[in-house]
């Protein structure tokens, strides 16, 4: 991997992980047509690089959400999110250990990433028609929220897709969908980040990829990532989120044309 496909696939990582189109599933994609065989980690590095991002956007919400707990207080806004959060967690990191490193290397060809592309579009549009009538999550719906996340292990499954849509699907109130969603990914990125360094954490470098080349992809990463998780927010508080599955239907069939044709 050289630098220029190094910022490459952190310009990638940076737009696609917050928009609803998965972001593994395009950088298996650039992987693939650039010939590169990359390790996990190196995804889950960008994966961090954009758990920074989260941190400094959510800060306020994060530091909220701290100070309940530290008061046992479960009944404000903020407090109402913590049970949510660690009971959704609990599914999330079961199937992300127990099948995570399986499914990864098993959706790897282009028309299983397609397939992927194809059911997240699916999901996407079906979240047209949630209408808005709650202002919480209770215990039950979490654990569903946390399945769906789990599930997005699958390459080109989207993370914030399926869980921000089937949040929509059930009428929770968009601007509750849309922070649940993120809040939510932190335990899970620090769980993979630090899953993937305790069983691989020597594939960077005998994958042959430089400190440059991770250090500049994640910068790439970080550099593009608030634009993006803005332009999210504005589409998901407008109603328009179901229209990414469009650019799903769109992807997941040119990539099975590609492979069609030999590619």
């Amino acid at each position: 991997m050289d630098l220029l496909q190094s910022v490459i696939l952190g310009l990638i990582q940076g737009t696609t992980e917050w928009l609803p189109i998965s972001s593994t599933g395009h950088l298996r994609v650039a992987q693939y047509f650039f010939g590169l065989n990359v390790p996990l980690l190196f995804d889950v590095l960008l994966h961090f690089a954009t758990l920074m991002v989260i941190l400094v956007y959510f800060r306020v919400d994060i530091k909220n959400l701290l100070l309940s707990l530290l008061r046992r207080d479960f009944h404000s806004s903020s407090g109402r999110l913590i049970l949510p959060i660690i009971v959704g967690s609990i599914p999330t990191g079961i199937i992300g250990v127990v099948f995570g490193n399986d499914l990864d290397a098993y959706f790897n060809s282009l028309p299983l990433l397609a397939g992927g592309f194809i059911v997240s579009g699916l999901f996407l549009f079906a979240s047209k028609y949630g209408v808005e009538k709650k202002d919480s999550i209770s215990i039950p719906v979490a654990v569903a929220i946390g399945v769906m996340q789990g599930l997005s292990i699958v390459p080109s499954i989207s993370r914030s897709g399926f869980t921000i849509a089937f949040m929509l699907l059930l009428g929770i109130k968009r601007e509750i969908s849309f922070k649940f969603s993120f809040l939510l990914s932190i335990p899970a990125v620090v769980g993979a980040l630090g899953l993937t360094l305790y069983q691989d954490y020597s594939a960077i470098e005998l994958a042959g990829i430089g400190t440059a080349e991770v250090v500049v992809a994640m910068a790439a990463t970080i550099a593009i990532s608030f634009l993006a998780l803005k332009l999210l927010r504005k589409t998901v508080i407008a109603g328009k989120f179901y229209m990414f599955a469009f650019y799903c239907f769109i992807i997941g069939a040119v990539l099975l044309i590609l492979n069609s044709m030999g590619f």
